[in-house]
């Protein structure tokens, strides 16, 4: 079989061309045609809480003022913090419950019941935008592609 299998690669070798140099208008043929117009992707990332707004001196506005990111807060703080802040005392001690609770249902404030207290703070919202943009590549890279089509036509 070794002697067959010489035969036939011998018979084949003659017909390939391995042996030739590509020439130098088939190699810049080959080379891939660079885009006049290049899209790139950039990622924005904005704050939701940069674009909510409430309704000045209501129990919503002052308990987004008042529970920060950082820190969990019981409602004997948050109380003495809306005294502290906007100088305001409730006469129903409770009328705040309804509010941490609309703001938690709808996802802006997070809640925990650590040893028997219930405690909030506000979650960190975050949207990423993606934005694609075309940019122009530079004079340069088209003159190159024009000096290939010219050497592509010229190869024809």
């Amino acid at each position: 079989m070794s002697f067959i299998s010489k035969l036939f690669r011998g018979f084949f070798s003659l017909f390939s061309n391995k042996g030739e140099k590509p020439s130098i208008i088939e190699k810049q043929m080959e080379m891939p045609v660079i885009p006049k117009e290049e899209v790139i992707e950039r990622k924005e990332i904005y704050d939701l809480w940069d674009y909510l707004n409430f309704k000045l001196n209501t129990q919503a506005y002052h308990l987004i003022n008042v529970v920060s990111f950082e820190e969990w807060i019981d409602m004997e703080e948050i109380r003495r913090r809306i005294l502290e802040l906007f100088g305001i005392n409730y006469k129903n001690e409770r009328s705040l419950y309804p509010y941490l609770k609309a703001l938690t249902d709808s996802n802006l404030f997070e809640t925990t019941d650590v040893g028997g207290r219930r405690k909030w703070r506000k979650k960190s919202l975050f949207i990423e935008l993606k934005k694609k943009e075309k940019v122009e590549k530079k004079k340069e890279v088209e003159k190159e592609v024009e000096k290939k089509e010219e050497i592509r036509l010229a190869g024809s």
